[in-house]
Order: C-alpha cells, then sequence, then structure tokens
C-alpha cells in the first residue's frame, strides 16, 4: 500500500515537473493581436510557432547557434524575460516602394546561459504581418573568448505538410560561366511540394515563399546583414526539422575565407525573417527588411533617381565604343532620361581619356555617366575590364576620386563571388567608400540586398535573379519573362530593389530588329513592369531604332515613367501567372498590370484611388495571326463609385492605369 501511494506520488511529481516545463512557452503577439509567436523552451532547446488569425503557419521550428566557445541549441536555461509592446519607429526613404514608413512592433527579449554559463539573448520583433529574430552573443563569462566564430545555426523554418514552395535554388561554387556562380541566378519553380529537393542539392537562396494551403503565405528571408556576418541561405526541406539556415559553401569567393561568419563579442546576427498573411498584399507591401535595421552612414550628397539606357543588353560587348554611346546618350536626352550606362570593357574599347570626352559630353546633353566594373580579381575568371579596381581599396579610391572629377554619377559592379563574409565586407566596403565620392551603386552577378537601402544611402539595386539578359540570350527565357516578371513582385522585388534591366521595345532581340528570336510580350507588359517593378534608377532598354519603329503609344509611355515612389498597394495577382501592382508617384497613382500566361486573364480591380473617376487605360489589342508584337492602345476606362474595374489582360500582356 505504501508503494503504491509512493508510485502515486512520483507519479504526480513527474506529470507535474512535465507540466511546468511544458508551460514555459513565451508568447509575442503583434498589435493588432492576429499574429502570435509562441517560443517553448521544452528541454533547453528553444523553438517557437507562429500562427496568424488562429491558423498554424509555421510549425515548431529551431532556435539557437553553436559558437566557438560553446553550444547555444541544446541546454539552455531561461534567464529573464524582457517584454516592450507597441514600440514606434518612423523612418523616410527615397529609395524602396514606401516614402515614409510607421513600424509598430511588440518585442521579446529572452536571455538564456548555456550550460557552461554563457549567455545569448534571442529576441523577436513581431509586428502586424510580420516576425523578426536575431541572436545576440553577450561576453563570456570567463571574460574571453572576446570574438565569436559561429559554426551553425539551429534557425529553422517548419510548415504545415499541405505547404507548397516558391524557391529558387542555390548552386555550386565556381560554376556556369567563367566560374561566376553562384550568383542568384538560377530559375524560380512555382506551386511545388514541399519535399521537392532543391535542383542542385545545395538547398535555396532567399527570400523564400511559401503557400500555406488556403491559409495564407510566408515570405522568409534575411536583413542587416553587414560586413559583420555572412550571406546565408536555406537547407533542402527535412520532415522533422524543416528548412534550416545554412552557411556559404567552401568553394566560394574562389576559396578564400572561411565559410564560419565571425564578430566581437558583444556581437549580433542578422534578422530572420517572415512576413505574414492570409493573402498576398502583406507579403507584397512588406517593409519588414528595412524596419529592424538603420543606416549605417549619412548620404554624401543627394543620389538623383532616374532611368538609364543601356547599349549591351541588346547590342553586345563589341559596341562599347564612343559612337555607339554617343547614340545611346542622346537617345536618353530625347527620352528625357538620366543617366546611360557604359557598359564592360569600356576601359580597353574606349578608354579613359575619351570616356571623360563622353562624360563631358553626356553633360551637354543633360546626362549623366553610370560606368560598369568588375567587382574582383580572383574570385571569378570574367575577363571583361576594368578588374582588379574595385576589390582593392587604394585602387578603387583612386577610381573614384576620377569619376566624381569627371561627373561620373554611378557604377555598376558585376560577378561576385558567393556569400563569404569576405564577400560581404567587400559590397561594404564599395559602397562604402562610393558614398566618399557622391556616387551611387548597382550590383550585378551578386548576392540579394539584405536591407541595405535603408543601410547604406547610396546603394540603388542589385540583379540578384535570373534577369533580362537571359531574355536575349535564349529564346527558352524569352518564353519565360511572363513567368518570371510576374513572380518577382511577390518574391525578390519584395525584399529588395530590383535591377532587372531593361523596359524592351525592340520587337527582336537583335540590333537590327529583323534577325534572331522575338520578344514574347507585348509593349504594355513591358512597359507595366516599370511599375511592377521597383528601382529607384531603372533601366528602359530601348535602343535608338526604337524612336521611329515604335508605336508613339509606346515611347510616350516610355518618356513618363516614374522611378520614384512614394507609396504602393497590391491590387491581385498569383506568382508566376499574373501581377497587379499600383504606385503613387507625386501623388499620381500608377497601376501595372502584367499576364504572364498564354490565356486571355479578366479580371475586376479593386481601385479605390481611382474610385468614381475616368481614366487613362493603356492596353494591347488582340494579337492578330503571324503578328509578333500585338499593337498597343490607349482608352479611357471607367472606374465606379466603390472602385471597382473590370479589365482585360491579353496572353502575355500588360495594362497600365493612371489619371
Amino acid at each position: 500500500m505504501f508503494s503504491s501511494k509512493l508510485k502515486i506520488v512520483a507519479v504526480l511529481a513527474l506529470a507535474f515537473q512535465i507540466v511546468s516545463v511544458k508551460a514555459a512557452v513565451n508568447k509575442v503577439e503583434s498589435p493588432d493581436g492576429r499574429l502570435v509567436v509562441n517560443v517553448n523552451d521544452d528541454n533547453g532547446s528553444p523553438r517557437y510557432t507562429v500562427s496568424y488569425d488562429g491558423k498554424q503557419m509555421l510549425t515548431e521550428s529551431s532556435l539557437g547557434l553553436v559558437a566557438n566557445y560553446g553550444d547555444f541549441t541544446k541546454g539552455l536555461k531561461l534567464i529573464k524575460t524582457d517584454a516592450k509592446n507597441n514600440v514606434v519607429k518612423e523612418y523616410d526613404m527615397t529609395r524602396t516602394k514606401f516614402s515614409h514608413i510607421k513600424y509598430v512592433s511588440n518585442k521579446l527579449e529572452l536571455s538564456y546561459e548555456n550550460a557552461d554559463g554563457n549567455g545569448i539573448v534571442i529576441t523577436f520583433s513581431v509586428a502586424d504581418n510580420s516576425v523578426a529574430y536575431r541572436y545576440t552573443l553577450l561576453e563570456p563569462k570567463a571574460g574571453k573568448p572576446r570574438t565569436a566564430f559561429v559554426k551553425s545555426e539551429a534557425s529553422s523554418f517548419n510548415f504545415p505538410e499541405y505547404t507548397t514552395t516558391f524557391l529558387t535554388p542555390q548552386i555550386q561554387p565556381r560554376t556556369g560561366w567563367e566560374a561566376t556562380k553562384p550568383s542568384y541566378e538560377e530559375d524560380y519553380e512555382a506551386d511545388q511540394p514541399l519535399m521537392k529537393k532543391s535542383r542542385f542539392g545545395v538547398g535555396y537562396t532567399f527570400p523564400a515563399l511559401f503557400r500555406i494551403g488556403d491559409d495564407g503565405w510566408a515570405l522568409v528571408s534575411e536583413t542587416g546583414t553587414t560586413s559583420d556576418y555572412c550571406g546565408c541561405r536555406l537547407s533542402d526541406y527535412n520532415s522533422e526539422t524543416g528548412y534550416t539556415v545554412q552557411f556559404p559553401q567552401q568553394g566560394e569567393n574562389n576559396g578564400l575565407g572561411s565559410i564560419e561568419p565571425g564578430f566581437c563579442i558583444p556581437g549580433s546576427t542578422p534578422w530572420r525573417t517572415i512576413a505574414i498573411g492570409n493573402t498576398l498584399k502583406p507579403i507584397a507591401e512588406t517593409t519588414v527588411q528595412f524596419d529592424v535595421v538603420d543606416e549605417l552612414y549619412k548620404a554624401s550628397c543627394d543620389y538623383k533617381p532616374g532611368r538609364y539606357t543601356w547599349s549591351w543588353i541588346i547590342w553586345g560587348d563589341g559596341c562599347t565604343n564612343y559612337d555607339v554611346q554617343v547614340q545611346f546618350i542622346d537617345l536618353a536626352a530625347t527620352m528625357g532620361y538620366e543617366y546611360c550606362l557604359v557598359d564592360a570593357l569600356w576601359d580597353t574599347q574606349i578608354g579613359y581619356p575619351r570616356v571623360e570626352e563622353l562624360a563631358k559630353y553626356a553633360k551637354s546633353k543633360g546626362v549623366s555617366l553610370l560606368l560598369w566594373y568588375n567587382s574582383n580579381g580572383m574570385a571569378n575568371d570574367a575577363p571583361q575590364g576594368p578588374r582588379n579596381i574595385m576589390n582593392n581599396s587604394i585602387r578603387r579610391k583612386a577610381e573614384m576620386a576620377w569619376m566624381k572629377k569627371i561627373g561620373v554619377k554611378g557604377i555598376k559592379v558585376d560577378f561576385f563571388g558567393g556569400d563569404k563574409q569576405e564577400t560581404i565586407r567587400l559590397y561594404e566596403e564599395i559602397l562604402s567608400d562610393a558614398n566618399d565620392y557622391g556616387i551611387q551603386v548597382i550590383f550585378h552577378g551578386c548576392t540579394l540586398p539584405r536591407g541595405w537601402e535603408r543601410m547604406y544611402p547610396n546603394y540603388v539595386a542589385s540583379e540578384a535573379c535570373l534577369a533580362s539578359e537571359n531574355v536575349n540570350f535564349t529564346d527558352y527565357h524569352a518564353k519565360q519573362e511572363g513567368f518570371e516578371m510576374t513572380i518577382h513582385p511577390f518574391i525578390r522585388n519584395t525584399v529588395g530593389s530590383f535591377d532587372w534591366g531593361g523596359v524592351f521595345l525592340n520587337k527582336r532581340f537583335s540590333r537590327d530588329n529583323k534577325s534572331r528570336h522575338p520578344r514574347y510580350t507585348s509593349d504594355i507588359f513591358e512597359l507595366a513592369t516599370a511599375i511592377t517593378n521597383q528601382c529607384s534608377v531603372n533601366c528602359m532598354a530601348l535602343t535608338p531604332n526604337n524612336l521611329t519603329d515604335a508605336p508613339q503609344v509606346s515611347l510616350d509611355l516610355a518618356r513618363i515613367m516614374p522611378t520614384e515612389w512614394q507609396d504602393m498597394q497590391y491590387i491581385d495577382g498569383y506568382p508566376s501567372k499574373y501581377a497587379v501592382i499600383a504606385r503613387k508617384s507625386n501623388d499620381a497613382w500608377y497601376v501595372g498590370g502584367l499576364n504572364g500566361t498564354q490565356e486571355t486573364l479578366t479580371l475586376k480591380l479593386n481601385l479605390p484611388m481611382f474610385a468614381g473617376q475616368e481614366v487613362s487605360y493603356y492596353t494591347d489589342n488582340a494579337r492578330k495571326k503571324d503578328e509578333i508584337i500585338p499593337s498597343p492602345v490607349k482608352k479611357t476606362l471607367k472606374v465606379d463609385k466603390n472602385g471597382i474595374a473590370k479589365v482585360v489582360i491579353q496572353p502575355m500582356g500588360g495594362i497600365i492605369i493612371m489619371k
């Protein structure tokens, strides 16, 4: 009898212990209460879940990291919690989708000690439609080491089994053309199952979009990455752990540099971010990548938004010569554009003295030059010059002083070596030095920007996708343009400015506009991408012949497309099929719509900014038999008093609506 009582007491005690451990759940809600993050400290290995409107969006996912001096993924003891509600942060920007942002969040800091008594803080910042978290390593108990090397992160993202994915794979280093990959230039795959393995077996790049059945959407990425860390990616999906954060591959940056990031203690990692919504609206409109970071230095001058012409995208390497660049400067001046990009090989095919003459000529036409540079010396085998300048601080500063002297306003730097901390440091050094000389920067063949518009005021945009050059290179990608340009407003362009590289008006991808493969999208589709795609210095890939062979309606629109926006609204869409985005510039709204499919699309759009008004409506006539590009047409459209308008978008066509 006594033995039985002892057993009962023991069972009850064990049950109480289990309940006590299980009860160690810390919750942080969004200010509106709809988004809930629960952090469970079960067995000393922190895990979190995310729900929205009571529906689970992320299932149990891991937290923590392993450093050179200790394991912060298990055996952790929660020391204290600190919660702050309705933390308000307001800031202004000129280079992204909103000019003024008010970020209201609830914050939770969880302080842990590991088995050695060393501390880590996990910070959550939760807004109405976003979650961000990061780790801060505290000074070790023994006072040393003073520098942390992070060997791995446990950070993971796990989803309900019915989730489908919209992802682009990472690729092995020193692959592709002249060993320039990885460069975030692989094909997206839409609506794929969670368990599908990545194409190259090394996981996926950020950002990553997930459709959680009919419950909603989640966009996973990272932000705040500086020279104190590396760029990360996601693993392949594992049914138990989900997707885990992975560091760069050893062969990136031509093998130079560690794959393990290091920073001084105390110090913090970048933020892991999740945009959440029951529709795509919070995904397309998210600003979380800027909300949790801050400006790292002040702008040295007033960097001007604008549009640029670019000979290389259709005319190629051989046309980077003085006479052709004069033609493209004249084209920019005729169209009212601010810039002309002089691409690769200008150092040998034009030469420094004549580039000075070209800059002077451009200035006389009210146009400024942008110059192309190879990023570095040994991290790739790309032969295009100028080379071996941007990777060296002494040569870089001398070059930038020369550019400032002759009036060059920006650079496009190409062919980076991956995501190692060494490479991230190069991005940061280029940006910081360029700001000293009043030069704005575009990156190509590069990593994803991670909050950089906010952090570096002279940063413009990155390619970081399979961009427009591929539409020129192959007929296959010309046919894929509809798919690609209707996926980016919900994934790639959502988290950072996007130099897609061209609004095309040539019917064919050739200098004579008669040979090679055709363009499969309409003129209005192309022009609408100047609205659906956000980039403060945007490429208008017109060629001089377009002044006489493009329809006047198309040219008129190409002249007036803004690049600096004060506001934006998601209107409608589905990634890889269609996208309708509204943006506001100088108090005027512009609505751009794309149909990426081969079927005619009829939509009822909610356009509250035009309620009860008659507006200008640019669309395509139906494509005639044997017609390469359907003709554009300008009409008027009546929007009813409730803001509803019915539109028809032709296959691979577009619409533009404005007042």
